[in-house]
């Protein structure tokens, strides 16, 4: 509501076995980054990215454990829209014979890259689209000729990728992020392994990984097998699902309260994530600056795409299997990220949306789909109460929501009853939170960030919801040309 008084908040990411990121813009002011901002944005660049995180320790702590390289990227003003590329390189050559053996990696030396991803922040930092590149694209790389997507990095190192990357899909490349992916094995230890799900059988006789369908808790080596593999029938595209599954569980296994609150954990985990990151120069200069806008992120507004394809099973001149771009589709899907425009639509309600501003009875807990753990609410107190804001708060974080700002006021001060304001596509977090407030009031408005609780005098008691939602729904294993947008939530395993 224009004119409240609203204090800063903080960012979240999340599947199924094929498998989408958020970020909200804050008011210029010189303050010290908080840490669940600068956990989130750690997790971001491929549960590896985007961000710092130890800065209460020494403001110089990033930077003086990330490495730079000058990718000639053109540097964006910190506040507003930019795209960043993400590229997953494999460096073998500090690997002992030992370590090679355990990892099922070969006797190979060198750098390739296994990922790119192309990751846009809007304007406002309020949505993270991150939209796969498969390594298998066959393009035009400037002074090399056609070849492979992935050939760009080895010809021409960070460079040359940036490059290749801005004539395949239009878009400027702010910003550069190198991760080691084999520095990903203590990234997933950090955090106690990580829960991935996949919905068809693996058999890779090259990593040792063998699975069945079904739900499964990763160590960091058998995580890495799983999110490289493509000993299934996609091959590179089920790949892709996989790294956005991983990356979406990972961002949640870093967001939680087992992590926050873990001192020891914490730190493991943003010096494994630090260690794996090499950026361009403006990056690793600016990124507690960048990281001090990412608040309220939540796994809902981050989105995980695929170039759309239209031939995947592409015979190269060169006689090299490779893919092929659908281009028009391609070019609608850079022109609509350039835009900020959403490429996932907001989830169907089990009744119609009430008329912005409006109010509109709870929702049934029955409908429940979002768990409160993965929910980060702000909480402004609507009334003259003394306390009852920092109350309601903490009643919320016991009844497992996150609530990672200090409570603020409304301008108004005359709320009769707890009103949840949500935006549009955030109608299922507001329905969960709803369920843990009796009596509150859903309103939909257009001109909030996240999901806010407006303290009245009255329904402001909160109790504990159990969230018990369907296993998300999996796609067939067929091989598809163009796979649909998801957000980081629906990537989370369900069961």
């Amino acid at each position: 509501m224009p004119g409240d008084h609203e204090e800063d908040s903080g960012v979240r990411i999340g599947g199924d076995g094929y498998g989408a990121v958020r970020l909200t813009a804050q008011r210029a002011r010189r303050r010290r980054p908080n840490l669940r901002s600068l956990v989130i944005s750690g997790s971001l660049s491929c549960a590896v990215l985007i961000g710092s995180g130890i800065a209460w320790v020494a403001p110089n702590y990033a930077f003086s454990r990330i490495n730079s390289v000058d990718a000639g990227t053109s540097e964006a003003e910190p506040t507003g829209a930019m795209n960043i590329l993400l590229v997953g390189v494999d460096k073998r050559d500090n690997l002992t014979r030992r370590q090679q053996n355990q990892l099922h990696l070969g006797r190979d030396v060198g750098q390739r890259t296994d990922t790119m991803m192309v990751i846009h922040l809007s304007e406002d930092h309020h949505k993270v689209t991150v939209v796969s590149l498969p390594r298998d694209t066959w393009t035009t790389i400037p002074g090399r000729g056609e070849h492979k997507i992935n050939s760009a990095y080895q010809f021409g190192g960070a460079k040359l990728a940036v490059k290749t990357v801005e004539q395949a899909t239009g878009l400027r490349i702010n910003h550069y992020v190198e991760v080691n992916v084999l520095g990903f094995i203590d990234v997933v230890e950090s955090l106690g392994g990580v829960t991935v799900c996949t919905p068809v059988p693996i058999d890779d006789p090259k990593t040792k990984l063998t699975m069945q369908p079904g739900t499964y808790t990763l160590d960091g080596v058998k995580a890495l097998a799983y999110a490289r593999t493509r000993a299934t029938a996609r091959s590179d595209l089920d790949r892709i699902d996989r790294q956005q599954q991983v990356i979406s569980a990972l961002l949640d296994k870093a967001l939680s309260g087992g992590t926050l609150a873990n001192p020891i954990r914490l730190k493991a985990f943003l010096d494994s994530t630090f260690k794996t990151l090499t950026v361009d120069p403006g990056l690793q200069k600016n990124l507690l600056g960048m990281v001090d806008q990412f608040k309220d992120i939540s796994t809902d507004d981050v989105s995980f795409a695929t170039v759309p394809l239209t031939d995947v099973n592409y015979h190269a001149p060169t006689g090299e299997s490779a893919v092929l771009w659908d281009k028009a589709a391609a070019r609608d899907l850079f022109k609509r990220i350039d835009a900020d425009q959403p490429l996932v639509k907001p989830s169907p309600t089990a009744s119609s949306p009430a008329p912005s501003g409006s109010p509109s009875p709870s929702a049934s807990p029955t409908a429940l789909t979002i768990p409160p753990g993965r929910i980060a609410v702000k909480v402004l107190n609507g009334t003259s109460i003394t306390g009852l804001g920092a109350a309601t708060k903490a009643r919320l974080i016991a009844a497992g929501f996150m609530v990672p700002s200090p409570p603020g006021d409304t301008a108004r001060r005359d709320f009769t009853t707890t009103v949840i304001r949500y935006p549009p596509g955030r109608e299922d977090s507001a329905r969960t939170v709803a369920a843990a407030i009796p009596g509150a009031e859903l309103r939909e408005q257009p001109d909030v960030n996240g999901i806010e609780v407006v303290v009245g005098q009255k329904n402001h008691n909160v109790k504990k919801v159990t969230v018990t939602a369907a296993p998300a729904t999996s796609p067939s294993a067929t091989p598809q040309a163009t796979p649909s947008a998801r957000t980081a939530t629906q990537n989370i395993c369900k069961n």
